[in-house]
């Protein structure tokens, strides 16, 4: 008799780190991956039908909880009910490994929560967790503003009361960056706060005085913090060499969606994990106008894909992959969202099936997109 905690999943299409098998199957234990077979299983087995079985998937980045906590503009829901409704969403994106962005650095346009009410969410997800009511195993992504006043104290705080496992640092001064085009810059304004062209105007010219003040002597500061408690540390939208030589004084591990393939392949050259939007893949390009994460995969320069702003993304990105680009295979592209991720925060027991790692597990039927059908995490059936 088989139970929850032990059981054999058989007649799967595994995507292994280096190979398909069409006919395998899986044998988990406590949690872990005990064995990995093909043909027939040695014992009583369940079938899943010939569909694919592929590792959990691993996000380092995404935004997706921002829109459960704050739904509409102005309108602020029930932590807890946000956490658990964004948790059950990741889970059946076949998402096991999270990493919740959280952001810290109030800008003088009064747009950020505020760092308690940051800490508030990630004591929330906290003590979810602690309650066994979440599906996914989330980690903290501390999102650091770089030209924000108070960025270096919220930072902090917060370090000081919670765990962080990521680190990135942002700098969104108009102009430069993921935000070089103006224009397309104001147009996002006009649409997302009805701001005047006035208002515009004042708010870009404010920016550009926080940044002359606070982005050279706070990142510096960040870099510090980041190593003083042993947190992973990540770039975001390089665009130039000189961004890229920055990061790599600074230990940086990952680079969030560089926005040229000169920065991207720096980075990739120098050992900095690129990572690039799902969406930007799925949709055929970037909705900045920054380089698509297809000509950095055909160029060999991507790493990572991470969900950004649709949990979903994440798994047609990956199976989409190398109907795109010639020569590309799927255990590459699966890696890309498992076993790379993980391996660029320093988990090692994840991100590939195999005897010994942890029986994160998601199974893929194949229609006009990936339809995550069933996910186990550690063995668990979690969606």
């Amino acid at each position: 008799m088989m139970s929850m905690d032990n059981f054999v999943l058989a007649n799967a299409r595994l995507v292994l780190a280096d190979q398909i098998v069409d006919e395998g199957w899986v044998g988990v234990s406590d949690g872990q991956i005990v064995e990995v077979g093909e043909g027939a299983p040695p014992e009583r087995a369940i079938s899943i039908a010939g569909d694919t079985l592929i590792p959990g998937l691993v996000e380092l980045h995404t935004d997706h909880l921002e829109c459960h906590i704050q739904p509409r503009p102005k309108v602020a829901w029930n932590t807890l009910a946000a956490v658990l409704s964004y948790d059950a969403q990741i889970a059946a994106s076949g998402i096991t490994t999270v990493y919740d962005c959280l952001r810290v650095g109030v800008g003088r346009d009064n747009q950020d929560p505020g760092s308690k009410a940051v800490q508030a969410v990630a004591a929330t997800l906290g003590s979810a967790a602690a309650s066994g009511y979440l599906r996914s195993e989330h980690h903290t992504h501390l999102r650091c503003e770089v030209c924000s006043p108070d960025v270096i104290d919220a930072a902090k705080d917060f370090i000081s009361k919670l765990p962080v496992d990521l680190m990135s640092l942002m700098d969104h001064t108009p102009g430069q960056r993921q935000y070089r085009d103006l224009e397309a810059l104001r147009i996002y304004y006009r649409g997302k706060t009805q701001m005047s062209e006035q208002e515009i105007e004042h708010f870009f010219a404010e920016r550009h005085e926080m940044a002359a003040e606070f982005a050279v002597p706070h990142r510096r500061l960040l870099v510090a913090l980041s190593k003083e408690h042993g947190i992973t540390l990540a770039s975001h939208d390089d665009t130039t060499p000189e961004h890229v030589s920055e990061s790599l004084g600074d230990g940086v591990a990952i680079a969030e969606f560089p926005t040229t393939q000169e920065a991207a392949q720096a980075s990739h050259e120098g050992g900095i994990a690129v990572m690039m939007g799902a969406p930007n893949l799925v949709r055929g390009g970037s909705h900045a106008g920054n380089v698509a994460a297809e000509e950095l995969a055909r160029s060999g320069t991507l790493d990572i894909f991470s969900s950004d702003y649709v949990p979903s993304s994440l798994v047609i990105a990956a199976f989409q992959l190398p109907n795109i680009i010639p020569g590309s295979s799927l255990p590459e592209a699966i890696a890309m969202v498992t076993r790379t991720p993980a391996e660029a925060v320093g988990m090692r027991d994840r991100g590939v099936i195999a005897e010994g790692h942890r029986a994160d597990l998601v199974r893929i039927h194949a229609d006009d997109v990936p339809v995550v059908r069933t996910v186990w995490r550690e063995g668990r059936r979690v969606a």
